[in-house]
């Protein structure tokens, strides 16, 4: 045979291979994203975690019996450059979907649940607000029932949940009233506190709701973890000599907004929450403190100190005395 012609054949029977090969590979890549219904074989509640890449979301559909066939699932969704626009929250599938059906629920369908986020130090009212801004209830429904709501910590029937609602990142889900999503938060709430909550508050002479107020007035004042534990031992020296906390977050909590500095003039204010003019502890938490400052409160470093000022960086000056407190301030903040 010619040579030429030899080698012409040969490239014709490579290309007809070639177009054979993607022939069968579009098939292939067609059947799996848009025809194959073999999974899931019943209906399947999936969660994607916040900061998910696209392997991250499609090893996890396949772990939970969601898709047959991950590779054509991730190339279908680079070849629409879907890779950044899978949400996370929580998402029901039905039972025999397609892969295209699933990618598509991911990208822009209802899920079921939002991932939403509760700093430490959030009031009541914050976190409805927060809870407003994903669009799961309105921050007054929330605030309202937060203020109505009691419950019973070691035995004492708390007058609000305020200071109950734990900080942390929950899977909302979508449509639930104020009800729900507070007993969620509470929940959490009793996991975290310290197993031994009940027998250490008395010995503190308090009562536990008495000790949450104490972890709130923490995560409201301490920045350095460190100082947590310090800062309620000198809370507990004040209520045992008799003082008056004078602590500024108390003031701040009657106001309906932030305020950055705290007046002289606001220290005079007329409530049961300004600890400069009423001894004792307020009549009710002023935050939803984290795991620390509630360990904190728990368990107090034992010292001498009555008096803490902000010195800068995230720490405070402690002292013993007036005459120690009132050259600190001079010092700092001055």
């Amino acid at each position: 045979m010619n040579p030429v012609r030899a080698l012409i054949n040969t490239a014709i029977a490579i290309v007809v291979a070639a177009g054979v090969i993607v022939a069968c590979a579009g098939l292939w890549f067609r059947d799996a994203v848009y025809g194959d219904r073999s999974l899931p074989v019943a209906p399947v509640t999936f969660v994607v975690p916040r900061g998910s890449t696209l392997g991250d979301v499609v090893a996890g559909l396949q772990s939970a019996g969601l898709v047959a066939h991950p590779i054509a699932l991730r190339l279908l969704a680079r070849l629409r450059g879907d890779e950044a626009d899978i949400q996370s929250g929580q998402f029901r599938f039905p039972a025999h979907q397609t892969s295209d059906e699933i990618l598509r629920r991911l990208i822009s369908g209802t899920v079921d649940a939002l991932w939403v986020t509760f700093p430490e130090g959030f009031t009541a009212r914050e976190m409805g607000a927060r809870l407003a801004a994903h669009q799961l209830i309105e921050a007054a429904a929330f605030d309202r029932y937060a203020a109505r709501t009691g419950l019973y910590v070691d035995g004492t029937r708390t007058t609000t949940l305020e200071g109950f609602l734990f900080p942390s990142t929950y899977l909302v889900p979508v449509g639930a009233d104020a009800s729900r999503i507070a007993h969620i938060l509470t929940d959490q709430f009793f996991q975290e506190l310290p197993a031994n909550a009940a027998s250490k508050a008395r010995a503190l002479g308090l009562t536990v709701p008495q000790v949450i107020t104490v972890a709130s007035l923490i995560e409201r004042e301490a920045q350095a973890d460190d100082e947590r534990a310090l800062m309620a031992g000198v809370y507990y020296n004040r209520l045992r000599a008799g003082m008056p906390l004078e602590v500024d977050a108390t003031i701040e909590y009657v106001f309906p907004e932030h305020h950055t500095v705290i007046t002289r003039r606001d220290l005079e204010i007329d409530s049961p929450y300004n600890t400069y003019r009423h001894t004792g502890l307020p009549p009710t938490p002023i935050a939803n403190p984290g795991k620390a400052s509630i360990d904190a409160a728990f368990t107090p470093v034992h010292s001498e100190y009555l008096f803490y000022v902000y010195k800068g960086n995230g720490h405070h000056a402690f002292a013993k005395t007036l005459e120690e407190h009132n050259a600190n301030v001079e010092r700092y903040l001055h």
